[in-house]
């Protein structure tokens, strides 16, 4: 199978350099022109058999742009990390704060101060991929979805660390999979 995955476009908080989590922000005007622009040049592959999104409106809505005759199929795993305390903060707001130090220090592996660890990250998105999977049925497939989800998804099917596969907003990779025995899964 053929799973290309696409970052969303960029937002107001992206711009900005937030955390921007589960605030469910739309696209800003520079997030659809970039979006358009690399659909343009050819960037994302043909319309796929199947297309799926984060609940989130900043996926819906590149998905729409991207694919537009596509029926997307929202997966609720799929949100962006739960950066509790540091939600919608960016570098200069946290610069000084101790919590964010830890987590810096920690490589970004330490729990987000009342949010998600990426342990936990990474488990509840492959519980969702796993489901999706099972919808594909041996389709190809395109997710538009969060830099985290991506990066929990590639670090566990294709390998290497988890933010060795960080997209810029708007990027997408395909990679090409063998679907395991069902009993697998």
């Amino acid at each position: 199978m053929r799973l290309t995955f696409i970052r969303h476009g960029e937002t107001k908080g992206n711009l900005e350099g937030r955390y921007v989590g589960r605030t469910d922000e739309p696209l800003c005007d520079k997030g659809r022109e970039n979006l358009l622009a690399r659909k343009a040049r050819g960037e994302y592959p043909p319309e796929p058999q199947m297309v799926f999104v984060s609940p989130l409106q900043r996926c819906r809505q590149s998905a729409e742009i991207i694919y537009p005759n596509a029926e997307p199929f929202p997966v609720s795993e799929f949100v962006e990390c739960d950066f509790g305390d540091f939600e919608m903060k960016n570098y200069d707001e946290l610069s000084g704060d101790p919590a964010y130090q830890e987590w810096i220090d920690s490589g970004g592996t330490a729990p987000f101060p009342n949010g998600e660890s990426m342990d936990q990250v990474k488990t509840r998105v492959l519980r969702g991929f796993y489901r999706a999977l099972e919808q594909m049925g041996g389709k190809d497939a395109c997710f538009v979805v969060h830099g985290g989800t991506i990066m929990a998804i590639l670090s566990i099917i294709v390998g290497g660390e988890f933010y060795e596969r960080r997209l810029a907003n708007g990027e997408c990779v395909t990679v090409h999979v063998s679907v395991p025995n069902r009993k697998c899964l």
